[in-house]
This record gives structure tokens, sequence and C-alpha cells, in this order.
């Protein structure tokens, strides 16, 4: 009863004596400071919402254009198509505030027209392609139709500074590609992995579909296509993230890992608090739509609608399919420290709190070292690591009412989630495992210190280094990327003292964390968390992860190769695999379709026609030098090829899926289709991407390397395996597999992944001491382009 009258912000009663009002002034001074910042941030975001209908036109222009029909009518000029006569007919009157309002409304439709077609023909022009598959090496020369096209780009683009969502309305759609383009392309992805006999058998099954149900199915799909914003991404939300009824963690969350060759601070509640101060900035330039859309290369822009739920989002659980929540606005964070939860009130008097003031806060917590969880509050985030459906129908009855339903919904409606973990977070390049292990706690942790439904825990060792867990449905890694590396450059300012603290005075006492309470002693919910705990260290220890810091070259050897340093990676990694199991695999790369509306992501493959001639050509003694390097070449070409497609609109897997989709929906069974959707990726890469943002300059601050982040293996009996860029001088690879299968070990596959970029680097400088000797030997094909 305690809690619930601290609860009440006011009360009354009738007494003998008349009216009886009790109210708590704070509270309800909070309430108003919260329905104050909320109307500002409505009143905001209509602001912007209309300065990005009107984009690329400018909003002040409006009244250029009114003052221009109002001189020219004052003048006895005509206005285009004499709207304002037209307008002052169908006016009350005609006298000087008539004319200038007539005035007004003819200057608005003129003003609108120039708007709306500024904009469509900037969604014109952001239909092009071509330029994507123009070389770009040195010496290359760039067509005349597509600096043009760069051109025009740029004058609408360009002259009027866009906000977050300004080219929202400008993106064009994602293209639907023929059936048989699609078709055609998969036979060809598939060729190397299949023998005569089950390449014949594909190729019937896939000229069945082509000539059988493909036609109906493409027929609802080309309407979803011109009805839908995107014919891929909501039903790649629902059926591929929000329908699985597997475990988040390992399975689908992935993680980030700090800056690890800087150490700003090793005092654990100083750190944390520079985070949650820097990511709230991060929220509040998103909000103001302040945050500069990325444009690739500096002219066309990538869509930025995954940006709207990086923060107060949850994934919550439900029996058949989970569902995201996006909270409008949140004043709050919750702290997860030794198994207690903590709500965090980030706003005063109508500000964020400093770092000083949010030290002060976190400090406290971690001084409560007596406050022991609540019964089952210890291991009450593993409902979240394990089993969707049951952990939404303990979610249906034990937080349905009471303090756990208020205790979850303050959970679930946090700006984020931040994890104090009593470990800490090490890293050194003599002992490889310490990196290992600091992947390994961002990934899963113990099973129970990360809210896996949240859209992203931050994690702070207790060395002060930093990490994230995220969530995967909201958005896709390269997003988060982009918030890390914007954090880690704010880290490069002057935020510590000599000390570690954050420098800086509080200017008042910050507002006390409050415990959470829960109401766990429940039979049935001790043995649901019971349950979900055991699965989750099952699932957790089943994880092998290696992370291989590759440090003998990175991109700038590529380069001097003239070959993109990510199909060289994807090239080393097909080698690596082929030595490693003995075959050919199929292979997964994330490709972003960004360049369109509500884009996300299509799959490359890697392992082409030519990735396995370039193989197997290794592995052969017989085969010359230049041979190789031919075959590498051509193999890097195709590779690049396959990224421009899948960039473009142009790729394989969200085709087929979307139209297994729609056969779902008309109980029609395609056996081809049920064969591609069910064959494994075995080998599933991804880059994550590095310097989305102006201010990662490496070159005045070379230890801002991100090391990048991982995910656990897609397939049983294979490995997940993302890498980074991070220099001219070093790659970080961060691979993982699983223990229980016994044909794959992440250390061996690190070990082969080191041989191959080894016999690539001697490969070139083989070639090039032959190309010395007898400089006519030269090949025709080492031209591929850097990405």
């Amino acid at each position: 009863m305690a809690e619930a009258h601290s609860a009440v912000a006011f009360s009354f009663s009738i007494t003998h004596e008349g009216w009886d009002i009790n109210y708590d002034r704070e509270v309800l001074d909070l309430v108003w400071q919260s329905g104050v910042r909320s109307w500002k941030k409505r009143l905001a975001r209509f602001r912007t919402g209309v300065r990005n209908g009107v984009y690329p036109a400018h909003l002040q222009s409006l009244w250029l254009v009114i003052a221009i029909a109002v001189g020219l009518h004052f003048t006895q000029r005509h206005v285009p198509f004499d709207l304002v006569n037209k307008w002052l007919s169908v006016l009350p009157g005609d006298s000087l505030q008539w004319q200038l309002t007539a005035c007004s409304l003819a200057g608005l439709i003129v003003w609108l027209s120039i708007c709306y077609t500024m904009r469509y023909s900037l969604k014109l022009l952001l239909m092009y392609k071509g330029w994507m598959y123009e070389k770009r090496a040195p010496g290359s020369r760039v067509s005349l139709q597509t600096r043009l096209w760069g051109l025009f780009v740029k004058v609408l683009a360009t002259w009027n500074k866009p906000g977050l969502y300004s080219f929202q309305g400008s993106l064009p759609r994602l293209p639907l590609p023929s059936v048989q383009d699609t078709m055609q392309r998969y036979l060809r992805s598939v060729r190397p992995l299949l023998d005569d006999s089950n390449y014949n058998r594909m190729e019937r099954l896939a000229k069945e579909f082509e000539q059988g149900i493909s036609t109906k199915l493409q027929r609802y799909l080309f309407l979803k296509s011109w009805w839908s914003t995107n014919y891929v991404s909501d039903w790649w939300e629902e059926y591929v993230y929000l329908r699985g009824r597997g475990a988040l963690m390992v399975n689908s969350n992935f993680y980030g890992i700090d800056a690890i060759f800087m150490h700003p601070t090793k005092v654990q509640s100083a750190r944390a608090a520079s985070v949650v101060n820097l990511l709230l900035q991060f929220r509040r330039t998103v909000e103001r739509q302040e945050l500069e859309p990325i444009l690739v290369q500096g002219l066309v822009p990538l869509c930025s609608w995954q940006y709207e739920r990086i923060f107060n989002t949850v994934r919550a659980p439900g029996v058949e399919t989970d569902k995201i929540i996006h909270y409008q606005d949140s004043n709050h964070i919750v702290v997860l420290y030794r198994g207690c939860y903590y709500k965090v009130i980030i706003y005063h008097n109508g500000r964020l709190l400093r770092p000083c003031e949010l030290q002060i806060q976190i400090e406290h917590i971690l001084q409560q070292s007596e406050e022991k969880p609540q019964p089952g509050e210890e291991l009450l985030a593993s409902l979240t690591a394990g089993d969707r459906t049951k952990w939404a129908q303990i979610r249906q009855t034990v937080f349905a009412k009471g303090v756990n339903r208020t205790s979850l919904h303050t959970v679930e409606s946090a700006a984020f989630v931040l994890s104090l973990d009593e470990k800490p977070f090490e890293f050194d390049l003599a002992h490889p495992e310490k990196l290992d292990q600091f992947g390994r706690y961002l990934l899963h942790g113990n099973g129970h210190d990360r809210w896996f439904d949240k859209s992203f825990t931050v994690c702070v060792g207790s060395n002060g280094r930093i990490g994230f867990n995220a969530e995967h449905t909201w958005a896709d890694a390269a997003v988060m990327s982009h918030i890390w590396e914007m954090l880690i450059m704010g880290e490069t300012e002057q935020r510590y003292d000599e000390n570690g603290n954050t420098v800086g005075i509080p200017e008042f006492e910050p507002p006390t964390p409050k415990r959470l309470t829960w109401d766990l002693n429940d039979k049935v919910a001790l043995v649901a968390i019971d349950e979900a705990h055991i699965a989750a260290q099952k699932l957790l220890n089943d994880v092998d992860l290696r992370i291989l810091v590759h440090d003998a070259y990175g991109k700038g050897l590529m380069k001097t190769c003239r070959l993109s340093p990510d199909a060289f990676i994807q090239m080393a990694l097909q080698l690596a695999y082929y030595r490693d199991a003995g075959k050919f695999s199929l292979t997964y790369e994330a490709s972003m379709t960004r360049l369109f509306r509500e884009g996300r992501t299509e799959t490359v493959r890697p392992c082409t026609i030519e990735s396995a001639a370039w193989v197997k050509a290794m592995l052969d003694s017989s085969v010359s030098t230049e041979d190789r390097v031919r075959l590498l070449n051509e193999a890097c070409e195709r590779h690049q090829l396959g990224y421009q497609d899948a960039m473009c609109g142009k790729g394989i897997d969200r085709h087929l899926f979307c139209l297994y989709v729609v056969s779902k929906y008309l109980e029609i069974d395609s056996p081809f289709l049920q064969e591609v959707l069910s064959e494994p990726w075995r080998l599933s890469t991804s880059q994550t991407p590095h310097g989305q943002t102006a201010k990662m300059d490496l070159k005045k601050h070379p230890n801002c390397i991100s090391a990048g982040g991982g995910f656990g293996p897609v397939a049983d009996d294979g490995y997940g395996v993302s890498y980074i860029v991070a220099g001219e001088d070093l790659i970080f690879f961060h691979i993982s597999s699983k223990r229980s299968c016994g044909t794959t070990s992440s250390e061996r596959f690190a070990q082969e992944i080191c041989r191959a970029l080894a016999d690539m680097k001697h490969l070139f400088e083989e070639y090039r001491s032959l190309q010395k000797k007898n400089p006519s030997n030269g090949t025709k094909s080492d031209k591929p382009q850097a990405k």
C-alpha cells in the first residue's frame, strides 16, 4: 500500500468540515514539465513535417512567391493562369484585404506547384542507378550521362540544407524484378553448389515455376509494389523477425564493441554517465531532425526511416507474433545492476542532465551493494532471452496488473537500458581470449543481465569499457553502427578530468534513482523464469566466438591490388571455407537497399561460378600465378556486379521470399520456392559499415577505430562472420559457430582466414615480381573497382 500511496499525485475526500484536498506538488510539477516537453515536441514535429513535405523547396520561399504575386497584381500584370482574378471571383469582395488574400492564395498554389515539381524531378533523378555501375578507378572516366545527372541532383538536393527525413518523399520505390531475371540469377548462383544431376533438377523446377504459378504470384506482388511504399520491408519485418518464436539472444540480437585502442576513463560511473548523455543528445538530434541524412558519395541520399525507432522502442512478445512498440517520448532510462532494476530520470527543469549530474545518479546505484534482488528478480531478464510464446503467456498473466505491470512498462518505455556489469571488458593483443570474452559478454552476457526485447542495451564494464546489445527487428546494424560512431567521436572531446570523472559541477542535486519493485512470488512466474534461465544457459554455453584481429595488412594493400576491399575479403572467406569444410556452401552477405524508400537489406551471394574457379585454382599447383590473378579479378568483378545489383533492387532472395509469402496466402504449394527457402546459409557474412559520419576522422583521432561487432551463427553447422575494415592495416573478424557441432570450429576458421589472406598477399607479391621480370605478361583484368 505504501507504493500505491506514493504514486498518487493528488486525492480529495469529503468530510463534515468540507473538501479535503491532498496533493504532491513535486509529482504535479513533473507531470506539468512532461506535458510541456511533449507539446514542444509535437510542435517541433509539425514544423519539421511541413519543412520535409515541401523539400527540396525552402519554406521561406513561400513569402517571396506571395510577394511576387502581390507585385504583379498591383502593377496590373497577370499572375500565371490569372489565378488572382479567379480567386477574387469566388471571394466575398474585392477590397484591398480580399485582393491581398487572393494574391496569397494564388502565390500558395504557384509555390506548391513549384515544390512538387522539384520534388518529383528529384525523385525521377534518384531512380537512375547507372552511376552505381560506373568504374571509379584512377584513370576511369565517368560517362556524360552520369555527370549531367549528378549536376542536376546536386542542384536540387544540396541548395537547401536537408533534415533527417527531408529526402523521404523523394526516394523512389523498390523496383520489382521480373521472374525471368530472378530465375536466371538464381540458377547462376547455385551452379557451383550443385552437381550436374542436381542442377538439372533445379533447372527443371525453376522452369516449371516460371511457366506456371509464378505469373499469378507476380501479379499480386506487382499490385503490392505499387500500393505499398516498399513491397518487401513490412513482410520481412513480420515474417522473418516478429513471427519467429525462437530466442532473440544469440539467434537474432547482435552486438557492438568499444573503440578498443582508446580507454578515456576507467571509472565505470563516469563512462556510463558520458555515454548516456551522448546517446540522449543523439536522440535529441533525431527528434529535431538535425541529424544530417547519409549521402552516398556526398550526393545520393539513403533512407532514414529506421532512425525513427532507435529510442523508446521495445519488441513486445505475443503468443503467435510479436509487435514493435515505439513510445513518442520517454523521460527516463532503466539501469540494471546486480539483478536489480532502477528508474533514472534524465530531465530536470526542462533540460537534459549533464554527465556530472548523471554520474551522481549512477554512483548512487553502484553504492547500493547491500541491496539484494527480490525473489525472481535477478533472473527476470531470462524471459526476454527465451522462447517468445512462453514469454508472451507469462506476460499476459503475471505481468498484466499491479506492480509487475507498472515496472514492466517502466522498462519497456525507457529510452534504453543501461547494464552496469560487474566484470571488466578487456583487450590485449597478446591475449586474444580476452577480446573473445569481451564479445561474449556483449552477445549474451550471463543470459539475464540484458533486456533483449529493448531496441538496444548499453553495457558498461567495471573498468569503463563499453559495448551494446541490439534487437534486430526495428533496424539493421548500419543504424546502430552510425550511432556508435557518433558516440565514439563524442568521447574525443574533453569529458573527463585527471581522475577519470566527468568534468563540470552539478547545478543541483539530480533526482534519486528509483528502485523498481516486482511481485514474482507466484509459483508459475518462478517456474517460468527458472525454465527460461536454464534454456538461456544452454544456448549461450553453445556459442563458440572468436574475434580475429588481422593486423598483417588491411585495405591499403587491397587497393594497391586494384580490388574492392569487400570483394577481396569475400574471396578470402570463400577460400577459407573451402579449406575448412572441403566444399562450397551457400553464402549470405548482407547488402543495403536504402537507396529506396523504407529499404532494408538484400542478399549478395558471394559463392559464384567465378569465385569457385579461383578457389580451385588456388588449390591446384599446376595453375600459374598469372591465371590465378586473372581468375581472382574475374571473381571480384562478378562479386561487385552482384553487390551493385542487390543495392539497385535487382537481388534474388527478397523477391523469392515475397513470392513465397504470396503463395502461402493463396495456399498454393510450390516445390521450387519451398526448396529455395529451406536452403541453409552455412556461411553468413556481413560487413560493418565504417565512416558513416563526417566526424569520423581517423587521421586526427587514429585510436577511434571501432572493433565492429558480430552475431551468432545462422545455421547449426555453419559460421556467422562479421568483419570491419578498420584501417589501412587492420581488419576485425567476428566469427561465431556452435560448440555442439562437430564439424565447425571458430578458432580453426580464424586460422584459415589468416592463411587465405596471407596466400592472397603472397599471390600479388609473386605476380608483381613476375611483371617486373617480364612486363609484357600483364593481364587485362586487374581492374575491379573499390566499393
